[in-house]
């Protein structure tokens, strides 16, 4: 993908002539994932995964730039093809499925003076309008703008498993993370805040690469489990972690997802409206993938669900920061206060 804008001229200007980003690597030593605001390099948070923590440099090299750090490679050829993974996911989207995405590109620095970790950065242009992102919206808007979301959104991802559908025979899939806060509206206007059918989407997560050659995932699955504790790795790589990446590879519950985050998003009176858009969706717009229905029943028990292995999983999570500080190891990864669910 070419870079342009403001990404490009970053580029140009912080990369050295060995090719190291020398902020990254500031960044990477001093920086405290209990309190990373607090750092040597100055950063504002804007927001944060499983695995990735997203945020600003505040410095005018970087601005307008988001950044997130995955912290979860082990060697150079390892965070190489999760490049280069990255690099084709967005050039499948933007380019091949014309679902558009920020310009993008992707630095690593090692996480330790052995040099046996390593964090990439997946840098893109940062949101210009915060208030334009999906799951702001919501919060702005009436239910009928909400409805005109979905149904855009619905929309987009239908290029996907269309796509899908006319690549089996290649062994060529894509998968997609649909849920709301994924998606920014061009051209909202939070002083006049409205979505319509004829709304632009941007998709803007894309540093895990979500597509599947002859049933080969781009990513590394063990790669989603770096944030889980020591002791239970295992038993979620066997017994959990196919069945989590499946699910971005099946339209009917990346939608059921996508619904049920309005459980979480403390707006549950919403989900039923936005089912009957899905469901119409799914017999109007897309009859040839014999969809069938999705009823609130199962909107709920999905969120029930994902909620008690959220909450189960934090607490892992904390107890093993507590681990590693007792035996003066650096924690990884940041963990946000409790989250109303």
């Amino acid at each position: 993908m070419e870079m342009k804008g403001k990404l490009g001229v970053f580029l140009s200007k912080i990369k050295n002539e060995s090719g190291e980003y020398e902020i990254l690597q500031l960044l990477e030593k001093s920086l405290d994932t209990t309190n990373p605001e607090k750092g040597e390099v100055p950063i504002k948070l804007l927001g944060f995964g499983e695995i990735s923590l997203v945020f600003e440099i505040l410095s005018d090299k970087t601005k307008n730039l988001a950044f997130k750090r995955l912290p979860i490679f082990d060697s150079e050829e390892q965070v190489n093809k999760h490049i280069n993974g990255y690099n084709e996911y967005n050039r499948l989207l933007n380019d091949d499925l014309q679902i558009e995405v920020p310009p993008s590109d992707a630095a690593w620095v090692y996480a330790d003076k052995k040099m046996k970790k390593i964090s990439l950065y997946c840098i893109q242009d940062k949101i210009s309008q915060p208030e334009s992102i999906g799951n702001k919206i919501i919060h702005q808007v009436g239910i009928d703008d909400v409805k005109n979301l979905i149904l855009i959104i619905m929309r987009e991802t239908k290029k996907v498993w269309k796509f899908n559908k006319s690549n089996v025979d290649n062994g060529k899939q894509i998968g997609l993370d649909g849920q709301i806060s994924n998606w920014v509206v061009k051209n909202f206007d939070p002083k006049d805040p409205h979505v319509t059918i004829d709304s632009k989407l941007v998709y803007i997560d894309t540093s895990t690469p979500m597509f599947r050659i002859n049933g080969e995932d781009a990513m590394e699955g063990i790669l989603f489990l770096k944030s889980a504790p020591f002791f239970l790795r295992w038993i979620l790589k066997l017994f959990f972690l196919d069945e989590v990446l499946d699910r971005y590879y099946d339209w009917r519950e990346v939608i059921i997802d996508l619904i049920a985050n309005f459980h979480k998003e403390q707006l549950p009176e919403m989900i039923p409206d936005l089912l009957n858009v899905v469901n119409e969706f799914f017999v109007s717009e897309a009859k040839e993938f014999n969809i069938e229905p999705i009823t609130l029943k199962e909107i709920d028990k999905y969120y029930k669900n994902d909620k008690m292995i959220w909450v189960l999983f934090q607490n892992f999570r904390r107890f093993d920061r507590f681990l590693k500080k007792i035996f003066r190891k650096k924690y990884d990864f940041y963990l946000p206060d409790k989250i109303k669910r």
